[in-house]
């Protein structure tokens, strides 16, 4: 086995083979070793003999670590932690000897460096810093990646240049779940390339121009599909935001406003909707967490309820309609917004869409007819298609009479659906309808057509390697375990009371380090109900008491909103990527104007919602004030385009 030593911290990968028939093993850390109390191991095991078992015990500079009878070992590759420990900073020598069942030993050793804990932290705040100070976010999110990878290699430059490209840049193509967004983000955007060339764009701007004839309007009617697109994050983004952007070009709505409506319905509202492609997620590490602990509570119960505790998306959906209303703003997106009214120009002097729709490529000939049904149809292809996908893939193997009611077999087949491919299957869908329709309809040849698909997909291009270098710099945060770090700070509370809160900090955090919900999700919901669950009966609450329910619903709400927070705020996260892609928006822009919203959001949800309602107060009356909070602060804090002398506009 080729030595770890360049991505994993490892000075010395060393196996000792022994002859034929006996046991083999080798060990390596298991990504960056953090100074602190926990020991990573990488080992692998050679295949057993039928019957056999082995186990291993662990001497770290000579000092055996391992418990009383050792550590059992599995056939293959398993990561072993050993916790209370010492480990200090500098070089440490791991030795590990396998013994099995049937006689056979063998020892392996690596020599280990530990670096201190808050290293972990740097490369994905360094990334974010230079993104907001320079916008510039292909070369700060290069410089995370690259900055890690000289963290893990012990500092050696070329090494690092090298590792960050081999092991970091390739491999983010290699996850399957990547490589399915990257097919459904250019096949949507190579539909919209076309269904631009063909007209239907405009089709869609004269069809709705006597409707949405103001600003006020525009904002509301994007805020409106953004809740009636519920069933998966992506697909709102995408769908919300390529459809509505023609739109709110000619009411001179900026692009940042546009990205910001569009990512406050997305994920909150696929978060929130108890039939999305994210329940099913989000359910199975609840009832895991459960079942480990073995608490007589269902997962999915858990899940309804937490949802009234989800402070941070509940009051983002607020905002946005209230701030769609009043035709109010303030902070960056005002500036943004009076500069769209007085000038025209949605985006500023500068700035860079993430993906533009408007390049000469995709416009239509003046003599082509411009048809709305030319845009439309493709678009309802998609949702329809999506839908139909999800149930497919999720009824498959289910019995509908195992369900006592409708609802319940709806959210347990969504919670089953394959939403990655099912979006393939929609943009592949609504690709082909959108050239069939001009090309049927003698608007466009097909040769044009396709030219309008090759133009469509090459405004996708400047995305897809910000997307590939923000899952680049997930791996980084995922080798040098950047989450342990900021939970180990974190962790320790006075009181289960403040829990809730806290959790939402730790979240918002972890997600705002590392750029995805679902991975702070996935890494901090099995360790907080467990903290949840040792506070509370080490405080003398019962678990079947109501105020340890209390708790432990809002600790998880904590998590799944604070998740979303992050996911909002981070200019490494995903979904803002495709936010401010469908928007046609700068991303740094998008990400500097919802900035405000989102933690002023977020101090609210923690002051009014977490904390109160941690101590007993019912949570329809933190939801109440909460959004009264909200709607008199906008009116109260905000300001109309035209306050301060700028000229009134008919599309106020």
């Amino acid at each position: 086995m080729r030595s770890l030593a360049f991505s994993l911290l490892a000075a010395l990968s060393l196996a000792l083979v022994a002859p034929a028939g006996a046991l083999e093993v080798t060990v390596a850390a298991d990504g960056a070793q953090l100074a602190g109390k926990i020991l990573r191991l990488k080992v692998t095991t050679a295949e057993l003999e039928a019957g056999e078992s082995a186990s291993a015990e662990i001497l770290l500079d000579g000092r055996k670590v391992s418990p009383a009878g050792g550590v059992a070992l599995v056939a293959g590759e398993q990561t072993l932690i050993v916790p209370d420990l010492e480990i200090s900073s500098g070089g440490h020598e791991v030795t590990l000897t396998a013994t099995s069942s049937g006689g056979a030993s063998a020892t392996a050793k690596a020599t280990l460096r530990a670096i201190p804990g808050w290293l972990s932290a740097v490369p994905p705040l360094i990334a974010i810093l230079l993104a907001l100070v320079f916008k510039d976010v292909l070369l700060s999110l290069f410089a995370g990646v690259f900055l890690g990878a000289m963290i893990l290699v012990g500092w050696h430059p070329i090494t690092a240049f090298a590792r960050t490209g081999d092991q970091f840049i390739v491999p983010a193509f290699a996850d399957v779940s990547h490589v399915q967004i990257i097919i459904f983000s250019t096949l949507l955007g190579a539909m919209v390339g076309v269904i631009s060339r063909s007209g239907g764009t405009h089709g869609i701007v004269n069809w709705l121009s006597p409707y949405a004839t103001t600003a006020r309007r525009g904002q509301v009617a994007t805020w409106m599909m953004g809740i009636l697109v519920f069933f998966d994050d992506y697909a709102n983004s995408l769908i919300v935001g390529t459809t509505m952007r023609p739109i709110t070009d000619r009411l001179k709505i900026s692009r940042e406003k546009l990205a910001y409506i569009v990512d406050s319905t997305a994920a909150p509202v696929a978060s929130l909707i108890p039939i999305s492609t994210w329940v099913g997620f989000e359910v199975g590490l609840i009832a895991g967490a459960f079942k480990s602990l073995d608490l007589p509570l269902n997962g999915y119960q858990v899940f309804i309820a937490s949802i009234p505790y989800r402070f941070y998306p509940l009051f983002a959906l607020v905002l946005g309609l209230t701030i769609a209303l009043s035709r109010r703003d303030f902070g960056p997106m005002l500036a943004a917004e009076r500069r769209a009214e007085t000038t025209g120009a949605v985006l500023a002097h500068g700035d860079t869409a993430l993906a533009d729709f408007t390049r000469g490529g995709l416009m239509p000939r003046d003599e082509t007819p411009k048809r709305a049904i030319n845009a439309f149809f493709p678009i309802a292809v998609v949702v329809v298609v999506t839908l139909a996908g999800l149930y497919v893939s999720g009824a498959a193997g289910l019995d509908r009479s195992q369900f006592p009611s409708l609802f319940k077999w709806v959210q347990e087949v969504l919670s089953n659906a394959d939403s990655y491919n099912t979006l393939i299957w929609a943009s592949m869908a609504g690709l082909i309808s959108a050239v069939a329709m001009p090309v049927l309809q003698r608007i466009l040849p097909l040769k044009e057509a396709m030219d309008g698909m090759m133009e469509g997909l090459k405004t996708m291009l400047l995305a897809i390697v910000v997307l590939i270098l923000a899952w680049s710099i997930a791996e980084v945060c995922t080798q040098l375990h950047t989450t342990d770090y900021i939970v180990a700070m974190t962790k320790n509370v006075l009181s289960p009371h403040l829990l809730p809160a806290l959790v939402f900090v730790i979240s918002a955090a972890v997600a705002f380090a590392t750029g995805s919900s679902w991975s702070t999700m996935a890494i901090l919901m099995p360790l907080v109900i467990s903290l949840a669950h040792g506070l509370s009966t080490a405080a003398g609450i019962g678990i079947e008491s109501p105020a340890f329910y209390t708790l432990m619903v809002g600790t998880i709400s904590s998590v799944l909103a604070g998740s979303v927070w992050g996911d909002h705020c981070s200019p490494i996260s995903d979904t803002t990527i495709l936010s401010s892609m469908a928007s046609g928006c700068d991303h740094i822009a998008h990400v500097r104007t919802q900035l405000p919203y989102a933690v002023g959001l977020g101090i609210l949800g923690i002051l009014i919602g977490d904390l109160p309602t941690a101590y007993g107060l019912p949570v329809w009356v933190s939801l109440v004030v909460g959004s009264t909070v909200i709607i008199v602060g906008v009116l109260w804090l905000g300001k109309r385009i035209n306050d301060g002398g700028a000229p009134a506009s008919a599309t106020g």
